[in-house]
């Protein structure tokens, strides 16, 4: 078991870029996992998500006043996905329905993604125990997520927590 406390987020590309994240709220402060969280998003995006939609992922751990990357290991860390599309594609195999709560709210979870705004109204989500690789330990960290479709930069977005082993 463990905890995840004091979510943050925002974008942090130019005003120019044309997707990001209007609102994003989750309950409760911290999240016990295994456990339920309260979720609820705005998305937006003014052109299609077309793949391949590219992901650099820059992950910190903060150690005293530093900020030291964590290496991308078994695809998790500071990683660079070549195609989120194809991601999304192995999650959920396409011909198979979108999972709950999108489903029920008539949200994609493939490429390509039309332009609008996707809302998802506040929604329990269970997540199950996971199992943490042994670099990611207790502590602060802060993502930092910039999007891409060939050279164009799309979306970049900032998210900071803290978290914490609990007790079984």
């Amino acid at each position: 078991m463990f905890q995840v406390a004091n979510f943050r987020w925002e974008n942090c590309g130019p005003p120019s870029n044309p997707a990001g994240i209007k609102s994003l709220s989750v309950e409760p402060d911290p999240v016990v996992i295994p456990g339920d969280v309260k979720v609820s998003a705005s998305l937006y995006t003014s052109i299609m998500l077309t793949a391949p939609l590219k992901a650099v992922v820059l992950l910190e751990k903060r150690l005293g006043e530093m900020w030291l990357k964590v290496p991308c290991v078994d695809k998790i860390g500071s990683c660079t996905y070549e195609d989120v599309c194809a991601l999304l594609d192995c999650l959920i195999p396409p011909g198979q329905p979108c999972p709950e709560p999108l489903l029920s709210y008539g949200l994609p979870c493939h490429c390509p993604f039309k332009a609008g705004t996707y809302n998802l109204p506040p929604s329990v989500i269970y997540i199950p125990q996971m199992d943490l690789p042994s670099f990611l330990t207790n502590g602060d960290y802060r993502i930092q997520v910039v999007m891409s479709i060939g050279d164009q930069e799309i979306s970049c977005v900032k998210l900071s927590f803290s978290l914490s082993a609990g007790r079984s």
